[in-house]
């Protein structure tokens, strides 16, 4: 089966617009300035709702299990991709058109960030855990951000036909995770490079932040800002706050467990 899905952005609003055809009908790092979304084009407003904390870096509660992944501070020792995937739960696969992707594993590495690997099958949900896992991100929060991006669709197309996958890497501003085609092909690779930006960001090394429009000053730490960094290529721009707010609406109300989500696709 053939899949496109066109992801079209509105401020807090998302249209998945899925098209399936033959069955049914149905680095940021490497190039300053440019994040998951227009980068040093980005034509937003540098209002500055509160909405969001600044120093959030968690915001659920962590279900009763014998290895839940939240965040790791600033510093910390990442745990290896081995490690990862022996922590990580069975979980039942809810999108059987990632089957092929799930199960495909990156080739060749990335040269901007030299631990991105996609070396780990499973289904979408474990793939999800392994990199909160390895990158140290608050697991709850990635599959919340992962609704936003794609509702979990390795297929997911967006932004004019530039984003693609899980994470909805952007393909002009993110050339190395596409070589060998890694993004579109991988799920565990095109969410691997997302969250290794993301880290980057949370460790303080995105700097150039400081040197564009700009709502908040950057800084290390801040969890929600640096997932709207991955939007909006911007620090706490409205449309980085915006992109904050539904990823928390979702997360409030774990979308990915509710019978609409399950039932997609």
């Amino acid at each position: 089966m053939f899949a496109l899905v066109v992801r079209v952005r509105f401020p807090r609003m998302l249209l998945v617009v899925a098209v399936v055809l033959m069955a049914f009908a149905s680095a940021a790092a490497a190039v300053p300035g440019n994040g998951r979304g227009n980068g040093r084009n980005d034509t937003t407003t540098t209002t500055t709702s509160t909405t969001i904390s600044a120093t959030s870096t968690t915001t659920s509660t962590p279900p009763p299990t014998s290895t839940y992944f939240s965040t790791l501070p600033v510093g910390a020792a990442l745990p290896t991709d081995a490690v990862c995937a022996s922590l990580v739960r069975a979980a039942p696969e809810v999108r059987a058109n990632n089957l092929p992707f799930n199960n495909t594993v990156g080739v060749g590495g990335n040269s901007v960030y030299p631990k991105v690997s996609g070396n780990f099958t499973g289904s979408t949900d474990e793939i999800l855990q392994w990199v909160a896992c390895k990158w140290g991100l608050d697991e709850d929060i990635v599959r919340a951000q992962i609704v936003r991006e794609s509702y979990w669709d390795q297929r997911a197309v967006g932004d004019d036909g530039e984003s693609f996958g899980l994470g909805q890497v952007r393909a002009p501003y993110h050339p190395s995770a596409f070589v060998n085609d890694n993004a579109k092909v991988s799920s565990a690779y095109n969410v691997d490079y997302t969250y290794a930006v993301w880290r980057d960001c949370f460790e303080g090394r995105m700097t150039w932040l400081n040197t564009v429009e700009r709502g908040l000053e950057y800084a290390a730490g801040d969890v929600w800002g640096c997932l709207g960094v991955w939007f909006s290529g911007r620090w706490y721009t409205q449309a980085a706050i915006d992109y904050m707010n539904l990823v928390r609406s979702d997360l409030d109300n774990r979308v990915w467990e509710t019978q609409n989500f399950l039932s997609y696709g």
